[in-house]
């Protein structure tokens, strides 16, 4: 044990409150037995360090200085976290470089700035060299996939992985950009460039500003690369996972819808979407309740321009794309409708002289006398009979909210359609490179069923990388017989079992939605029933109705309000009627072929209030057929 015969002048690292770990120098011998190490740091003081009688906390040892700013850190001789932090903080401050190798890992620090290392001349530098004979860069790792992908005849993904903020999206548009420029397709189909133009169009309409990032994805991509049999591009096909829907009708202070509002009521003044009736963000509710509406650096304007660019790349008709805008437009009036309280409160109306009421309708092409009716009652149905209710304002803003996101998801889903039917190709394709962006990892002042996902699917992820570096990389030691000590690594297996496992925490929420009179707060207490001994899991002292979940990246704690709303994600019924008859045919088709994504409610007098797409038959009997499709059963079988 390396530490019995560790004297005097040995450095060590402790932890330290406010610079996570500090250096210092051993100043006296260490005898077995000894209760504390005498440390010297590096301004000079003296300190007692405190250790217990096993002197199995002893601090860990700093690695020489001159294995420090290695470009590998498996080259160091410790590698615990002090010594990864101290390498990749000497790297990046002492040398501007922001990647370092950890193995057949690349690590990526932001530098939060553009740097000169990205031209075509780099891409042409890394282009058929070894990962290890030149500097790290992610060029190095996508030339890697493109070697074994040609070399070993097998498919490759890159899992672009990390918190949020920390530079995920523009990594994977650089590795994107390797290919198109090394896999140049020989035709002159251009199909290069309408790969990298998928990025523009999916970053306005799935990407925004929050506290954490200017441009935060919203919701996760796979984007598959095709190669021919000469590894030339020949298309691409994306997937894309649980978009953050209720951003568009809430976002918290200082953060921002979907950038393609600001971008289109940036460009409210031009000619041709005067029929919009739009004017600035400011004016409307769903892109100004986060406070200021512009980004520091960001000309909305101007990267309208781009999508546009794009869509137009893409091969996206100048109809479509004007209907694309309508909608869009469609939404922001649709938040704005004033709902006037009537009698008890228990009704309430929409005036028919109401102006967004009038644009909402108008850029749509829907029935107006119609869409103005059911916004404020609902349709009730049992076994028996059908009868018409009205709704409170609470109710008819919940409504109304509830179609908004479903207006944008499906628009969302539309479009990425039609970037997959651009990217497609009929050749036939020998192999293929995927790149996985999604979400990072993230916590707020307020977290909420959105932050649950995003964190639950970072928690898979990481289990993916777990099993990849080490299970599998020490399986392939004891193959080859080499000797090798196991290394006890943190496996997440709990922390998901605790989310995903029978009477997880998803599982008991799909419970409560089922229950005619499920609430927030009981869903809560079946969790602290069931959950309360698990070592992931924590009940706030102050609280009965947050959790708190230990995930692999820190600890959450978690408001339960609104998760079985969310996790229902209803729309009514009788609103999509009149959107399916619209006189314009996109709008129709929109909401026509709708996927099995609607959980019907159960019927009861705590629901009462929701009547899903889908239930158009009795809905007792539609209920119990259509609980599966929760938000959470959707996130989970996309992540499996």
């Amino acid at each position: 044990f390396h530490w019995m015969v560790t004297g005097k002048y040995t450095r060590v690292w402790i932890p330290d409150p406010n610079e996570v770990w500090r250096s210092a120098e051993i100043i006296k011998d260490y005898k077995e037995g000894d209760k504390s190490l005498r440390l010297k740091l590096e301004d000079e003081t003296v300190c007692e360090y405190p250790i217990d009688r096993q002197g199995s906390q002893l601090p860990f040892l700093r690695n020489p200085d001159i294995l420090v700013g290695e470009n590998d850190l498996t080259a160091l001789s410790y590698l615990h976290e002090p010594a990864v932090l101290h390498n990749l903080k000497v790297r990046f401050l002492e040398s501007n470089h922001i990647y370092t190798y950890c193995g057949i890992v690349l690590v990526a620090i932001n530098p939060y700035e553009q740097l000169p290392i990205y031209e075509q001349d780099v891409i042409y530098a890394y282009s058929g060299q070894n990962m290890g004979d030149m500097d790290p860069h992610i060029f190095a790792v996508a030339e890697e996939a493109y070697k074994q992908m040609a070399r070993d005849e097998k498919n490759q993904s890159i899992i672009v992985s990390g918190e949020s903020g920390a530079g995920k999206t523009v990594s994977a548009k650089y590795a994107m950009r390797f290919f198109a420029t090394v896999g140049g397709s020989a035709s002159d189909t251009n199909i290069e460039a309408k790969v990298l133009a998928s990025s523009p169009i999916m970053e306005a309409i799935g990407n925004a500003k929050t506290t954490r990032n200017d441009n935060s994805s919203r919701f996760g991509k796979y984007i598959q690369i095709g190669f021919d049999k000469r590894y030339h591009i020949i298309g691409a096909n994306m997937r894309t996972y649980l978009l953050e829907k209720s951003r568009v009708v809430f976002q918290a202070e200082d953060e921002r819808n979907y950038h393609i509002f600001y971008q289109l009521c940036a460009s409210a003044s031009l000619p041709e979407f005067k029929d919009l009736s739009l004017t600035c963000a400011e004016d409307f509710f769903y892109t100004s309740q986060g406070g200021d509406t512009s980004i520091d650096g960001v000309d909305d304007a101007d990267d309208f321009e781009k999508t546009r660019h794009a869509f137009t790349l893409l091969g996206v008709k100048e109809s479509h794309q004007m209907a694309i805008f309508k909608i869009i437009a469609s939404i922001l009036h649709l938040g704005n409708l004033e709902i006037q309280a009537e009698r008890d409160g228990d009704a309430c109306s929409i005036s028919g002289q109401d102006e967004h009421l009038n644009n909402f309708c108008s850029l749509l092409g829907v029935e107006h006398s119609q869409m103005q009716h059911w916004l404020c009652h609902r349709k009730f149905v049992t076994t028996a009979e059908t009868y018409v209710k009205t709704m409170s304002v609470q109710q008819v803003v919940n409504a109304r909210n509830a179609l908004a996101k479903h207006i944008y998801a499906q628009l969302f889903n539309w479009i990425v359609e039609h970037v997959n039917k651009a990217l497609h190709t009929t050749i036939k394709q020998h192999s293929f490179i995927g790149v996985l962006d999604i979400y990072g990892f993230e916590t707020f002042e307020v977290n909420s069923f959105e932050q649950f996902c995003i964190n639950y699917a970072n928690e898979k992820l990481q289990q993916q990388f777990n099993l990849h570096v080490f299970k599998l990389e020490q399986e392939e030691y004891m193959k080859e017989q080499i000797p090798w000590t196991l290394i006890d690594f943190y496996d997440n297996q709990p922390c998901i079992d605790l989310i995903e496992a029978k009477l997880g925490i998803l599982d008991l929420l799909d419970e409560e939605c089922k229950v005619p009179k499920g609430t927030d707060q009981n869903w809560a207490q079946k969790l602290y029933d069931r959950h309360s001994a698990s070592q992931h899991f924590q009940k706030p002292r102050m609280s009965n109705t947050s959790f708190i979940v230990v995930h692999f990246a820190d600890k959450v704690e978690y408001q339960c309000e609104g998760f079985l709303e969310k996790n229902r994600d209803t729309v009514y019924e009788e609103q999509i009627n009149i959107l399916k008859a619209s006189k314009y045919p996109m709008v129709a088709d929109l909401f026509h072929d709708e996927k099995d994504s609607m959980p019907a409610p159960p019927v009861g007098k705590g629901t009462s209030s929701k009547i899903s797409v889908r239930s158009a038959r009795p809905a007792v009997k539609a209920a119990n057929k259509e609980h599966k499709k929760t938000v959470g059963h959707q996130v989970k079988s996309f992540l499996n």
